[in-house]
């Protein structure tokens, strides 16, 4: 099949993660999302801790059981491949984790860590795959000599460069960068954004960028997906979104994020009570009981989302689209 230039490379249409808990009561992760992650760009996404961030990132990979919905990948539904359709998404996509400690087994070296996508889908013989190491190692600032190392022997900032190493290995169209700095030093976090950034330059690489640092986000994302309680509120170019927010949730979220001028003054929504269970979400909008706005229509339906003619999306009852 051939792709439309800026068809998305991933894309779910109304895709569910739920996982049971007991019996008879599950979990909505992730509960009717669609989203799409088009050629070239990153896209952000945003929300409290819980929200379901990571389920959908693993979700859109097909590394999580789907409840429904519908998932595409280059130009293909995958919702239920096989194994033989899923080895070919494995060779396209790739992902770097949160915790660089967890993500890499201990017992093997870095350099068998990141030749082990390579030897799984047949890429190269023993020669080829020790030299692809020695690249990947030099491309992402680390010497080919430390391959022969375990994990232990690394920090956490030379870990996930390690990380993405792997990821790289077979030559992804899209990676799925799970909160990829959250867990390192604050001096070592803009080295390992730097540096996702150029191999996306030179490789033409699409993210998927999970994270709860919104400044980081602006700067890195090309749009920017805000999600609540496992449903999109919000989509929307980076620059529109930050500068000009819609939906009352991204509103309270940018407000209630640190700044670093104390003099700046900003009007803060405020947020009622705590987040909703996913286990027990309330009817209606999901945002609506924390909402300072939130009308009778907001706990009767929930809204949808919906795309103005500028292609961003809010979904709120209250907000009136553009264009």
């Amino acid at each position: 099949m051939t792709m439309a230039l800026n068809s998305p490379l991933l894309e779910a249409r109304d895709l569910r993660v739920h996982y049971p808990v007991g019996r008879d009561r599950v979990v909505r992760a992730v509960d009717g999302v669609s989203l799409a992650v088009l050629p070239g760009e990153t896209l952000g996404l945003v929300g409290e801790s819980g929200c379901g961030k990571s389920s959908l990132g693993r979700a859109m990979l097909r590394l999580e059981p789907l409840a429904g919905g519908q998932l595409f990948a280059f130009g293909h539904e995958v919702t239920t491949a096989g194994r033989r359709q899923l080895r070919a998404l494995r060779a396209r996509t790739a992902m770097v984790f949160q915790d660089p400690h967890s993500s890499l087994d201990p017992r093997m070296s870095v350099g068998d860590a990141i030749a082990e996508p390579l030897f799984v889908h047949r890429r190269g013989d023993r020669r080829a795959r020790r030299a692809a190491v020695a690249a990947l190692l030099d491309r992402v600032g680390l010497p080919a000599t430390v391959a022969h190392r375990r994990p232990h022997e690394f920090s956490g900032g030379q870990l996930q460069r390690i990380g993405i190493a792997r990821a790289l290995a077979l030559g992804p169209d899209v990676v799925v960068a799970d909160e990829p700095v959250s867990a390192l030093d604050v001096s070592v976090q803009a080295g390992i954004i730097n540096l996702l950034r150029d191999l996306q330059k030179e490789r033409g690489l699409s993210y998927l960028f999970v994270a709860h640092d919104l400044k980081l986000v602006e700067l890195i994302s090309d749009r920017v997906a805000v999600m609540y309680l496992g449903r999109i509120a919000e989509l929307a170019p980076a620059r529109r979104l930050f500068s000009a927010p819609k939906h009352p949730y991204t509103r309270a979220l940018l407000a209630a994020a640190p700044t670093p001028n104390p003099r700046a003054r900003r009007v803060v929504e405020p947020l009622l009570g705590e987040p909703p269970s996913p286990l027990e979400p309330p009817s209606g909008c999901p945002f609506h009981p924390r909402c300072p706005h939130a009308e009778a229509r907001c706990a009767a339906e929930v809204p949808a989302l919906r795309t103005d003619a500028t292609g961003a999306s809010v979904a709120c009852h209250l907000v009136p689209l553009d264009g």
